[in-house]
């Protein structure tokens, strides 16, 4: 065979296969299944929204399977740097909540940059949280609590999900405003943080009230107040920590979606409308209500400028609190 008829052949074959290049460069997004990494325990709040959300963005996405897995550990980095370092194909996300924006102040030697290595590609929740203590401490009210705390300073334990959590902040920011010496007790998640508060082996914890409400409800735990800025729509009685009298102790806990930073615009465009449409959905709604939490409507630009306001917001908390990693 001469070379010009090879060369003919080489071409046609070339040819040939560009359609299939073409088809196989555009596949749909997704057609595998897209993980959700939580990086807090099962049955945290973070874990719990991530789960509603999850089983509406699988509608939206075609219903391919949209696999939520924990990886707890270090105040949520562990999983944080998984999913900064995974590829940016949108088929790893990313649920964080608050405590997110607080890791770069708290972990010098963080392995990836909260702002710099992540998408924001949709909030999810404001979730609030709500201090909690055993019905056995026969508290009153609030201001009970921190008579208690002033008169034994230094004696009483407070819980959190874990050091620099938003559970941990928002207990800080309420300690700092009552003007109260307690211990801090970190634990790995929510749901052993409450069964210590349950059994009396910590005094008091800022619970997200989507873990809290069914143990309020069977008055296995009693709650004194909310810490966000306005009162739970699930707790309507239950006064914020500044209606209780004191100011500048309220907190913003919400949770978000994220993405490795590199993620293509047009495939974060895609998962943060499959997204808004799914937290419209009135299955998640529904959700959302038994649950206490609240959906804001937040758009992507939106969401990415609040993220790094927030940042700032927690690294002036965490230089006020003195928190350190330890």
């Amino acid at each position: 065979m001469n070379r010009n008829r090879i060369t003919t052949i080489c071409a046609a074959l070339l040819l040939g296969s560009a359609p299939l290049t073409s088809a196989l460069a555009q596949d749909p997004y997704p057609n595998k299944p897209v993980r959700i990494i939580v990086p807090f325990t099962a049955g945290s709040a973070t874990d719990i929204i991530a789960r509603a959300v999850g089983e509406g963005l699988r509608k939206e996405l075609g219903n391919q399977p949209v696999i939520v897995e924990n990886k707890p550990g270090a105040g949520g980095t562990l999983g944080a740097a998984q999913v900064a370092s995974s590829p940016a194909d949108g088929y790893t996300l990313l649920v964080h909540s608050a405590g997110h924006v607080a890791n770069a102040a708290l972990y010098p030697g963080l392995r990836y940059d909260p702002i710099k290595d992540f998408k924001p590609l949709a909030m999810l929740a404001s979730v609030p949280n709500v201090l909690v203590v055993s019905p056995k401490a026969n508290y009153k009210d609030l201001a009970a609590l921190v008579s208690k705390a002033k008169a034994e300073p230094g004696k009483l334990l407070y819980a959190s999900a874990g050091n620099g959590s938003a559970t941990h902040m928002n207990a800080e920011k309420f300690r700092i405003a009552s003007q109260i010496d307690a211990v801090h007790v970190p634990y790995r998640g929510t749901p052993e943080a409450i069964t210590d508060v349950i059994s009396g082996q910590v005094n008091w914890f800022f619970a997200p009230i989507t873990s809290a409400i069914p143990m309020i409800k069977d008055h296995k735990l009693q709650a004194l107040a909310v810490g966000s800025p306005q009162r739970a729509t699930a707790l309507p009685d239950v006064p914020t920590t500044v209606e209780a009298g004191f100011p500048n102790s309220s907190y913003d806990f919400w949770i978000g979606l994220f993405a490795p930073a590199k993620l293509p615009p047009a495939l974060a465009e895609q998962i943060s409308k499959a997204t808004a449409t799914a937290l419209r959905s009135d299955a998640v709604k529904a959700r959302f209500t038994a649950l206490g939490a609240n959906a804001p409507h937040v758009e992507p630009a939106q969401f990415e400028g609040f993220v790094k306001a927030e940042s700032a917001v927690a690294t002036k908390l965490i230089q006020q609190a003195k928190i350190t990693q330890n």
